[in-house]
């Protein structure tokens, strides 16, 4: 079973916010396991920032992954996906986005894989 856990509010209607979550997961294989997506506002993801990353000011979304290999006992804790909508263009994409990093994905390391799965899944709801 996945389990979403959304605190916070947003434009995005919550069954949206649920189906991008359970398609990004599904491309990585994740059928299983508890997330929760935050929406905050600039300040605190600004705190976070600076806190996880060290760098300065606020930022549209962050992925605070826990189980990266599928190795918990029990239900897969996967993580957290906070998002700043002041901050984004799109909530959809951060949502997307937030929620592939928690699978082991990196933009930033990659050879723009992630991205280009990223702009499929956000086509595919819209």
């Amino acid at each position: 079973m996945l389990e979403v856990e959304v605190i916070g509010s947003s434009d995005l209607p919550e069954e949206s916010l649920r189906r991008l979550v359970a398609i990004s997961l599904a491309s990585a294989g994740v059928e299983e396991g508890h997330l929760a997506v935050e929406f905050v506002d600039a300040e605190r993801i600004a705190e976070l920032n600076a806190e996880h990353r060290a760098v300065e000011g606020p930022t549209d979304v962050l992925s605070f992954p826990l189980d990266l290999d599928g190795e918990a006992v029990g239900e897969r804790e996967l993580g957290d996906v906070v998002i700043c909508p002041e901050h984004t263009e799109d909530l959809a994409e951060a949502v997307v986005h937030g929620t592939l990093h928690l699978v082991g994905m990196d933009h930033e390391t990659d050879r723009g894989e992630m991205l280009a799965l990223q702009a499929e899944i956000v086509s595919w709801v819209r």
